[in-house]
């Protein structure tokens, strides 16, 4: 079992920047790959980005490239996702889930944190 526990969000004016963290325990290197994931309001919920724990390879959808970071610490099991220059429709629940490869589907993560609100105002 891996759990996630995520902190970080909250309100920020359009332009600002927010960063979340994942902090993840239990069997954490079961899993080979973090991501992020975000559900806005009336929308499924959407890939944002992956990392690997070992080699640090990075995905991002295209949406958030150039503006959003996702990194790790190894020593911390930790997984940030910083986010700069925030557009109002980054407004979501953001989750970060642990799975076994760096791919963008849901499916393929097996936990799931519970998810930290960011609302982006304009």
């Amino acid at each position: 079992q891996v759990q996630l526990v995520e902190s970080g969000g909250g309100l920020v004016q359009a332009g600002g920047s927010l960063r979340l963290s994942c902090a993840a325990s239990g069997r954490t290197r079961s899993s080979g790959a973090m991501g992020w994931f975000r559900q806005a309001p009336g929308k499924e919920r959407e890939f944002v980005a992956a990392i690997t724990w070992s080699g640090g390879s990075t995905y991002y959808t295209d949406s958030v490239k150039g503006r959003f970071t996702i990194s790790r610490d190894n020593a911390k099991n930790t997984v940030y996702l910083q986010m700069n220059s925030l557009k109002p429709e980054d407004t979501a629940v953001y989750y970060c889930a642990a799975g076994r490869l760096l791919v963008t589907t849901q499916r393929a993560y097996d936990y799931w944190g519970q998810g930290t609100q960011v609302t982006v105002s304009s």
